[in-house]
């Protein structure tokens, strides 16, 4: 039975407890959210200045971790929760580092967007704002699957990675070509292969949310296995003649 349908507890402030839990979750996923659109922003516009600020943001992100699982802990102690409650805990206490992570590879790619801004320009970034606004979407999705006990809307979201793996499998392709084209592309096509990497993760991480929402809402984990896209250690490149 979904959380949603429970009686409320005899102790209104459990309720408030768990409503709070809930907020805390969205409101770093929303930070989150915020932090790989800018990366991949300053990653298309050369925006060295606004890759800083995403670098220098992520203790905010660590911080509310530490945050969320503290809180979990308590409520696990004091209330002692079983059945959904209780599958609604863990999931929220395993999502915050499931944030925590994505965070980190948002970081890595702001990073990498500094380097690859001091390098010439080279082909198009389009398959990176693509792969960005999918894994966002994904991302946002799963947390709003959770916020409202949607297991539909995080199913969809875990049969949507491999859109993802799709595009980065082109991105991978596409550059190595540009690697074996021109050697002078070796180096900012390299930090754009991390990049890529980095939203790919990302997007692994959202669907990790979203078989966790779904576990959390209907007891059950999702039985058939995830749909994979990646293709990129079968790529194979033809040297130009």
């Amino acid at each position: 039975m979904p959380a949603n349908d429970l009686p409320p507890h005899v102790v209104s402030s459990y309720d408030q407890e768990l409503r709070r839990l809930r907020e805390m979750i969205a409101r770093m996923g929303g930070l989150v959210e915020r932090q790989v659109a800018e990366a991949t922003e300053a990653l298309i516009r050369r925006d060295t200045d606004l890759a800083a600020e995403v670098v220098g943001r992520d203790n905010e992100i660590d911080a509310l971790e530490a945050e969320i699982e503290q809180f979990c802990v308590r409520l696990l102690a004091l209330r002692q929760p079983v059945a959904g409650d209780l599958r609604l805990i863990v999931a929220c206490m395993k999502i915050s580092q499931d944030l925590e992570r994505i965070g980190d590879y948002a970081r890595n790619a702001a990073k990498r967007a500094i380097v690859i801004a001091g390098q010439p320009p080279f082909g198009s970034l389009n398959g990176f704002s693509r792969m960005a606004r999918l894994v966002q979407q994904n991302l946002k999705d799963a947390i709003d699957a959770l916020v409202t006990d949607d297991v539909q809307k995080a199913d969809q979201v875990w049969a949507a990675d491999e859109s993802v793996d799709d595009i980065y499998t082109g991105i991978f392709r596409e550059l190595l070509t540009f690697m074996m084209e021109d050697p002078r592309n070796i180096t900012a096509a390299t930090h754009l292969l991390f990049v890529a990497k980095n939203l790919e993760r990302i997007g692994d991480h959202a669907t990790n949310i979203a078989e966790r929402v779904h576990y959390a809402v209907v007891g059950e984990t999702l039985k058939e296995e995830r749909p994979k896209g990646d293709n990129s250690a079968y790529t194979v490149v033809r040297t130009p003649e």
